[in-house]
């Protein structure tokens, strides 16, 4: 009996010659892959492949990696800056100057008639560290505005409050090693197969050598959920509730290490009466997960010789993000597991280098992670650029997602976007897109001219792509590496370090502040501003000092801190080895957490949960993925899981589409049928701008300022005969895109 097709055409790949092979950084999750260009003897780019002296990635890519090397001459790029016509409805290319001059004179304008924070700027993860730095420079040095961010708010903003409020720093205290040396692993809204597949396979390679108990928490049975020795599905957004009924079982049996609590922390009693009113009796009806299960997991958990939690954004984006990476901070201090091999809490970050602008990019404060409120870090940044300090703001502006409310309202007049495309990313984005209209002026820099964003602008800067660049980037470990500059800018597009450095010339400011011509210039003053003591008389955590562009191209990586005079070059791997903190004190804070349940949850009008993620093939909002063939074609529709038993109730057939509305708005999508869904709740993938997006929910965590895009509510209906015909060619027009 014959299987399969007929005269089958079995698949070849062709040969490419590679003459060369060129050293860079990828540049799309936070992993950190080392990677290697192919270039053929007509220096053409031909392929890639991971670097396998790297100890990332150990020659290791995923689908994204493996196709970069297309970006370069992908479809849509910026060639000539542009500038909207004076009815601002036709682009006309313009010469880089008069595009310059041009945001210049009118941020000035801007800034003149109604005061200095009425024009804001919101940047990315994207960029490359000396660029974010540069930025810096010229967003609090010269500029001056107050209202600067970046969209790392969407992603990070969570870790980086719940790390602050714990360890006194931001900065993730572990590593990939740790899965080498853990004795039980919890993921919380992680589905690190598709989002993160080079440390899966990290983990996935320790687990082969010495088993131990993985643990997934998610609502969805994902992937991981699927790997995992024990899956929790949890009731969205309670996973505060979940941890401290654990904490509470921990205590309560005697299993906390109380040597390391009393020589380590602060705030132990609160938190021991606090978790009183979370025994499993209770939080089971609240996080949905049975008793004897929160049991077991807390027991496995507390037991082990060293555990560790990772998390991506099923902890970050909610209203409880901040304390839900608190509470995991307390998880892990109460059973002594910070700054032990196999123990940490390690937040996987999202972009490739958010970890870059949440160190240099000064959106939150100033450069090497000073504060804005701290006088002394205010002077010493002052001196250091040779500015008045009384020129920088004393406390910190508006994060991305109060921006835009800000815009509603008249607040913000201006705006500048670099490398973002909230268009797709931000909750709400019917909202976001009545906001953009009514600004006086927006410039969009990106690789891209067809970007959402530049639906609205009055001029666009092309922008350079990734190894069109020279920099580094800091990963999820803390690990910086360098990006090499393989080609030449495509067109007269420019990197996005000269684009600062030319826009810094239009300024006073710019005058007095050195803005060194190279990158590699650049990090040599960084280095110099990672030095010295914090206000609390400690050494800086955050000390690049002794790193160089040979030392991380020859380590292939290096982690922070490395300090000056420091032997070899590995790095630091760990954080809080010695048991001391960045506070005050020296010790860590234990913070109680009290739930409170402000999420938006399924009634009878809208009966289903919305949940969010991920897929492998896709980065983001799809503004490079989208344009590589071989990443598009696996994914290039909007769909949505649902369960099979609801859709039945419905009258929902598999891969017919429906329309999802909530209280904010409507998307069409193709229906996948699956039991990775419970009943009540639907998935959708978040990188497609005309879909997901519209329906979140805008609500805020208090601390970190992050939307809460894993919790809101949905109703389904089914289209008709037509409108099915119309979603199937929009369907069509998207796979020719």
């Amino acid at each position: 009996m014959l299987f399969g097709r007929k005269n089958r055409k079995p698949i070849s790949i062709p040969s490419k010659k590679v003459k060369e092979w060129k050293y860079t950084t990828c540049n799309y999750c936070s992993t950190g892959c080392s990677i290697e260009i192919g270039l053929d003897e007509n220096k053409k780019m031909v392929t890639t492949r991971g670097n396998a002296g790297a100890d990332v990635n150990r020659g290791k890519l995923c689908i994204k990696g493996l196709l970069e090397y297309e970006l370069f001459d992908s479809p849509g790029r910026g060639t000539e800056p542009l500038i909207r016509d004076k009815h601002h409805h036709e682009f006309k290319e313009t010469t880089w100057d008069n595009a310059l001059d041009t945001t210049a004179n009118k941020i000035k304008d801007i800034q003149t008639k109604f005061g200095k924070d009425a024009f804001a700027i919101v940047s990315s993860g994207q960029l490359l560290t000396e660029e974010f730095y540069t930025l810096g420079k010229l967003a609090r040095g010269c500029i001056g505005t107050n209202n600067y961010d970046g969209n790392t708010t969407l992603c990070m903003a969570s870790a980086v409050s719940g790390y602050k409020r714990t360890f006194g720093l931001d900065g993730p205290p572990g590593c990939y090693d740790d899965f080498s040396h853990t004795h039980c692993l919890i993921a919380f809204g992680s589905n690190l197969p598709e989002q993160h597949p080079v440390i899966y396979w990290r983990l996935k390679e320790a687990l082969e050598k010495r088993k131990f108990p993985l643990i997934v928490v998610d609502p969805r049975v994902t992937m991981f959920a699927q790997f995992a020795d024990i899956h929790l599905p949890i009731t969205p957004g309670t996973d505060c509730v979940l941890i401290n009924s654990m904490m509470y079982v921990i205590i309560n049996e005697g299993l906390q290490d109380q040597e390391y609590i009393d020589a380590n922390t602060q705030g132990y009693e609160e938190v021991k009466a606090l978790v009183q009113d979370y025994d499993p009796k209770s939080a089971q009806h609240i996080c949905g997960i049975d008793e004897d299960k929160i049991r077991t997991v807390a027991r496995l958990y507390a037991k082990a010789p060293a555990a560790m939690s990772i998390w991506t954004m099923g902890i970050n984006q909610s209203t409880h993000g901040s304390d839900g990476v608190a509470n995991i901070n307390n998880l892990n201090l109460i059973t002594g597991n910070i700054g032990k091999k196999g123990g940490t809490s390690l937040s996987i970050t999202g972009q490739c280098n958010a970890m870059g602008t949440r160190e240099w990019s000064s959106c939150s404060g100033l450069p090497g992670y000073r504060y804005l409120e701290n006088p002394q870090d205010r002077q010493d940044i002052a001196d250091f650029w040779g500015i008045d300090p009384e020129f920088f703001p004393k406390h910190r502006g508006l994060a991305e997602t109060d921006i835009f409310p800000a815009i509603e309202t008249g607040e913000i007049k201006g705006l500048w976007i670099v490398c973002t495309n909230p268009m797709t990313s931000m909750p709400n984005t019917g909202r976001i897109r009545k906001a953009l209209e009514k600004l006086d002026f927006l410039v969009v820099q990106d690789v891209y001219t067809d970007v959402e964003m530049n639906q609205y602008s009055h001029v666009y800067f092309p922008a350079s792509v990734w190894s069109e660049k020279e920099g580094c980037h800091t990963n999820t470990e803390r690990r910086v590496n360098l990006i090499s500059k393989v080609f030449p800018s495509y067109a007269n597009s420019k990197p996005d370090f000269w684009i600062f450095n030319q826009m810094a010339k239009r300024f006073d400011n710019g005058k007095i502040i050195n803005f060194p011509d190279t990158p590699e210039e650049v990090f040599e003053e960084m280095k110099q501003l990672s030095k010295g003591t914090t206000k609390y008389g400690k050494q800086r955590t955050l000390d690049i000092s002794g790193m160089s562009y040979d030392k991380i191209k020859q380590a292939k990586g290096i982690q922070w801190p490395f300090r000056e005079g420091e032997e070899g070059i590995i790095g630091s791997p760990r954080l809080y080895t010695d048991g001391k903190f960045p506070t005050e004190s020296g010790k860590a804070n234990l913070i109680p957490i009290k739930f409170f349940n402000n999420n938006e949850q399924p009634c009878n009008d809208y009966p289903f949960w919305l949940n969010s993620g991920r897929v492998v093939e896709h980065f983001h909002s799809r503004t490079r993925t989208g344009k590589i063939g071989n990443c598009n074609k696996f994914s290039p529709t909007p769909y949505m899981e649902m369960n099979p038993d609801a859709a039945s109730d419905l009258g929902v057939e598999h891969q017919s589409y429906v329309r999802l509305t909530s209280r904010r708005g409507d998307a069409v999508v193709m229906v996948q049928l699956t039991q990775r869904v419970p009943r009540n709740m639907v998935f959708i993938p978040f990188h497609y701008h005309d879909c997901v997006n519209r329906l979140t929910l805008g609500l805020l965590d208090p601390h970190s300022r992050q939307p809460a895009f894993k919790q809101c509510s949905v109703r389904i209906e089914v289209l008709d005969t037509e409108q099915q015909k119309e979603a199937a060619q929009l369907n069509v027009e998207r796979r020719a895109f």
